[in-house]
């Protein structure tokens, strides 16, 4: 296939271009800064460089020719707290991405997301709510952000197949291995390794088995 990939320069994005190469796709990577990749992938043959900007809409719709489905890796960085920008940025971003993809023709839509988008499957998790408590209070802008992505993507999206893979905290682990369900459902764990997000990200790509679905991914 050949996908576009947002916040293909962050870690996670980083590591979802390599894996998607690996899988045997030509990946189009779009992104503000392209040059932060590393310079092996910069090289590598089947990535297509476009560069812009999210409200960009003229160069989104020239990254997404011919592409099949847009794997999304953006997402506000918690870490920053109150620093992120007010004004749901990202949300804003993934509105005009769904209007280029309807525009385009391009129906998936495969993208990271956290339990702070809540589902009508989740039941309740003390220590989850806990998280999520942390995160509203001490990162609400980037909290906010995070549940409007949600809300944009479930109702602008509703001719689209997209899937919001819910992630918990992230580590480095090299273990691929995970598990997708909801909050609370007893099989669902704390934590998830970023290359074990991109192993879930290309599973559904091929599989489409959480079509219209935010399932939890997290580590076993």
């Amino acid at each position: 296939m050949r996908v576009l990939i947002l916040g293909a320069t962050g870690g996670i994005g980083v590591l979802l271009v390599e894996e998607a190469l690996s899988a045997g796709h030509t990946v189009v990577v779009y992104a503000r800064s392209p040059e932060k990749l590393p310079e092996s992938l910069q090289n590598n043959p089947q990535v297509v460089i476009c560069k812009g900007q999210l409200d960009d809409a003229q160069a989104l719709s020239d990254a997404m020719q011919d592409v099949d489905a847009v794997l999304s890796a953006l997402g506000p960085a918690v870490s920053r707290g109150p620093l992120h920008p007010k004004g749901e940025p990202l949300a804003h971003g993934y509105s005009l991405v769904i209007r280029v993809m309807k525009e385009r023709g391009v129906t998936r839509l495969i993208a990271l997301g956290t339990p702070s988008i809540k589902d009508p499957k989740d039941k309740f998790s003390l220590k989850m709510a806990t998280v999520i408590t942390g995160v509203a209070t001490l990162a609400r802008t980037a909290y906010k952000d995070v549940v409007a992505i949600g809300e944009t993507i479930r109702t602008e999206g509703d001719t689209l197949e997209w899937t919001i893979a819910r992630v918990p905290i992230l580590n480095s682990c090299s273990d691929k291995h995970f598990v997708a369900g909801y909050v609370g459902d007893g099989q669902t764990t704390m934590t998830l390794s970023r290359i074990a997000f991109t192993a879930f990200v290309l599973q559904e790509l091929e599989r489409k088995e959480w079509v219209k679905a935010a399932p939890l991914i997290t580590s076993p």
